[in-house]
C-alpha cells in the first residue's frame, strides 16, 4: 500500500490483490464482520471478491463459515 494523504474519516477503498486503491481518503475503515473500526495502516485481511475488510482472521473465518460474530463481555 503507497502512503496517501489522510483525513480523519471513514476512508472509501478498493481492495485488490495484493493491494488496495483509496478512492476516499480517511483514517480508518470498518470491519465487515465486527463493524470496528480498522486504521488503513493496520490493515491486513480483505476479501477482494466481496470487496470488504477484516478486523482479525477470526473475523475471516467468521464470514466464511457463517458464523455470529461472538460478543466481547
Amino acid at each position: 500500500m503507497n502512503k496517501f494523504e489522510r483525513s480523519d474519516g471513514e476512508a472509501v477503498v478498493q481492495y485488490l490483490d495484493s493491494n488496495l486503491r483509496v478512492i476516499k481518503p480517511g483514517a480508518f475503515v470498518r470491519c465487515a464482520v465486527t463493524g470496528e473500526p480498522i486504521p488503513l495502516d493496520e490493515l491486513k485481511y480483505w476479501s477482494v471478491e466481496l470487496q470488504e475488510a477484516y478486523a482479525s482472521p477470526e473475523a475471516v473465518m467468521r464470514r466464511i463459515t457463517g458464523q455470529s460474530p461472538s460478543t466481547k463481555g
